[in-house]
């Protein structure tokens, strides 16, 4: 069973968080560490047992920002479920995740309009992992996001690593029409300023491996079954309509 690539000790970098936060914090840490060994979950690939408080799900479900124009999200801004998902494309977990199991879902979910998956650029493996997250963005900004991350994604692809020849190789691929500006807003201050974003919102909540996940609040950790995706979906849609 696939566990989260844990970051680097030397990436963290503490930061300022409030109470409730701090429970949060807590509370995903704790699910990481438990989804690295597969002896610690039940033969379903279910989550532990151990749940947060909650205020501590509430603060996590307002981290969905729903915004309709987002270009790193697929999926009705207003369905009921959102999953929330913190990876780095050199991280081979979230490539499983990507190939394996996420398909799966747009097409039993997003189609249908339950579910909107919204990425988080979390780039944990150094230069190489920030450049790969600069151009998933600058990819983004002429709606080829979603084929810029299954082309970094794809079978063997981040063997190849992420420097810069190889990014404008993958924006060829993924059809990016003016590679022009795809470099320019690779290098660009609004590039930045996005990655700086979610890579706050991920330390601030304690996001300490990749892939790391939210539905509806509820931590989810590694690239588990797709059953442990689709049971959670299942409980959170069921919970939206009461």
């Amino acid at each position: 069973m696939s566990s989260p690539t844990r970051r680097p000790t030397s990436a963290a970098k503490p930061l300022l968080i409030s109470a409730g936060v701090a429970v949060a914090a807590i509370t995903l840490g704790l699910v990481s560490w438990q989804a690295t060994a597969p002896e610690d979950r039940g033969s379903s690939g279910s989550l532990p047992a151990a749940a947060p408080r909650t205020d501590t799900s509430a603060a996590l479900k307002a981290l969905a920002r729903r915004e309709p124009g987002d270009k790193l999200a697929a999926g009705r801004a207003d369905a009921p479920v959102v999953l929330i998902e913190y990876s780095d494309f050199k991280c081979g977990y979230c490539g499983k995740f990507a190939r394996d199991t996420e398909p799966e879902l747009v097409k039993k979910y997003v189609e249908n309009g339950t579910l909107r998956i919204e990425w988080r650029n979390f780039p944990i493996f150094g230069a190489e992992s920030e450049g790969a997250a600069r151009a998933a963005w600058a990819a983004g900004q002429q709606d080829r996001f979603a084929a810029f991350h299954a082309a970094a994604y794809a079978d063997g692809s981040k063997d190849k690593g992420f420097a810069e020849p190889r990014l404008l190789e993958l924006a060829r691929e993924a059809g990016v029409p003016d590679l022009e500006r795809f470099k320019a807003d690779m290098a660009g201050e609004q590039a930045t300023a996005a990655l700086k974003k979610d890579q706050e919102e991920g330390y601030r909540i304690g996001v300490t491996s990749t892939p790391s996940f939210l539905v509806n609040g509820k931590p989810i950790a590694g690239a588990q079954p797709l059953d442990a995706f689709t049971a959670a979906i299942a409980q959170a849609e069921a919970a939206a309509k009461q």
